[in-house]
């Protein structure tokens, strides 16, 4: 029987003991090889296809990184949904289901040297949903004591007319009759309406300022979790149509005369920008992913206003949005 043969002992051996799991720091997550010792790892290392990795890698750093950190996220997140949907459970019983597959992410390869830093960051993304709901919250009961507010002004304008009557208060007088003649009643004045249009105004104005300082807080909230490194979305017009996105900074380009597909980075793209009245899609900030019609365009500073359309935030609208932030739709 040849020495490496499929059922000698030693292959055996040797596909028993690639089943399981390894120690993590013999492993390489961009060639993602595992070695069973630091003997087979140094040797790897040295190993021609490695180093290419390697120049890959070191072309940019921070983008590997981040990918991997955001598929080991994603992955940690969709096992806790599938089996722990409805109970409370500790990470590190979800991390050794999560290493159970050979294949998964190392952490050794993200941004996160320890479980711990992960649920910190975790904990972190959490309060800042929370606290962007709570905006959202406070935005809508804004809106709502707002509309109130005008609506209960109207009605007692209303209210006061109804009769068809204004009513107004006469200044006094230092004549005789106390200011009855005729001629003192030319000076009567509507102090009333003038104090309660002044009232409204006051109150209209106040809320308004509210309203303002709570979106102003909302959109701040956004961009710091929404601004990202990477834009490409499907369905965006760059040279030519992104019909997929590759590791979030590749897309796969149809060109739209020969239909022949290339895949380009980013790096090499430009946002294209619409005729005023066209749809674009919000490729980064605060409202990233939102589609949107463009209103108009501030040539001198570079940005755009834009109108959102569907979504929580249909109808709001950007007035100076960066052109880099927003792409033609196909």
């Amino acid at each position: 029987m040849p020495k490496n043969d499929f059922l000698t002992p030693k292959a055996i051996a040797n596909r028993i003991k690639a089943k399981g799991l390894q120690k993590l720091r013999w492993y390489c997550q961009m060639c993602q090889k595992q070695c069973r010792d630091e003997n087979g790892f140094k040797c790897h290392c040295m190993s021609e296809s490695h180093q290419r990795q390697m120049q890959i890698f070191g072309q940019n750093p921070h983008r590997v990184v981040e990918g991997y950190s955001e598929e080991f996220e994603n992955g940690f997140l969709d096992l806790m949904r599938r089996s722990h949907r409805f109970s409370r459970i500790a990470a590190t019983v979800v991390y050794n289901e999560y290493i159970h597959d050979r294949h998964h992410v190392h952490m050794n390869s993200t941004e996160w040297a320890t479980l711990t830093e992960f649920v910190k960051y975790l904990g972190r993304t959490v309060d800042e949903e929370r606290q962007e709901r709570e905006i959202q919250k406070q935005i809508e009961k804004a809106e709502q004591l707002l509309t109130g507010k005008e609506g209960d002004g109207e009605a007692k304008e209303l209210k006061l007319d109804a009769d068809g009557v204004k009513i107004g208060f006469q200044l006094g007088s230092k004549g005789n009759n106390g200011g009855k003649d005729k001629g003192e009643s030319s000076s009567s004045r509507l102090v009333f309406e003038e104090v309660e249009e002044e009232r409204e105004g006051k109150k209209s104005k106040s809320g308004k300022s509210a309203l303002e300082e709570l979106m102003r807080e909302e959109e701040k909230v956004k961009e710091k979790k929404n601004r990202k490194d990477y834009w490409l979305y499907e369905g965006i017009i760059v040279k030519g149509v992104v019909r997929k996105v590759i590791d979030n900074y590749v897309g796969e380009i149809e060109m739209l005369e020969s239909k022949h597909r290339l895949r380009i980075d980013q790096v090499e793209l430009e946002t294209v920008i619409p005729q005023v009245g066209g749809l674009v899609k919000i490729v980064n900030g605060a409202y990233r992913g939102s589609n949107a019609r463009l209103l108009g365009v501030d040539t001198d500073n570079f940005c755009a206003k834009v109108q959102i359309e569907k979504g929580i935030y249909d109808g709001r609208v950007l007035k100076a949005v960066e052109y880099e932030d927003i792409c033609k739709l196909a």
